[in-house]
């Protein structure tokens, strides 16, 4: 059967053909190494790019990566202490009064496999007269 070339996709036409088309490997998945399977990761690559380009998802702070993280394996407080050593400063860390280390930033890319990209974005701290307000 004869199919259209893959090209970039350039506008939300073209996206929505894409779309569609793609939708039908997923019923019925093509054999690895034949042409389908190669059709489709293509469509795939393209379709990633123009979302990629046009609804970009921010990565999140390093902060927000480290309680997501901690969040996501039931890590305690106490399991980040462990790895920086000193509670203060895993305090001051989690609560933005502190930037993370290069070194720290190594540690919770190596040992709790958070992508050191996510821990290098730069983000604010909080202002020292700064409080908290604790939500009733």
């Amino acid at each position: 059967m004869a199919r259209m070339a893959i090209r970039p996709i350039r506008n939300e036409a073209e996206y929505n053909t894409a779309l569609k088309d793609i939708e039908r490997y997923f019923e019925h998945e093509p054999e690895p190494g034949t042409l389908e399977a190669d059709r489709f990761d293509l469509l795939a690559l393209v379709i990633e790019d123009y979302e990629d380009k046009h609804w970009p998802i921010e990565t999140p702070d390093p902060v927000e990566a480290i309680k997501f993280k901690m969040e996501q394996k039931g890590f305690e407080r106490a399991d980040l202490v462990g790895l920086i050593g000193s509670r203060s400063r895993a305090s001051e860390i989690l609560n933005r009064r502190r930037h993370l280390t290069i070194d720290l930033i190594w540690k919770l890319s190596r040992k709790w496999g958070i992508p050191a990209e996510s821990l290098i974005k730069p983000y604010k701290l909080k202002s020292k007269g700064a409080t908290s307000r604790r939500r009733a």
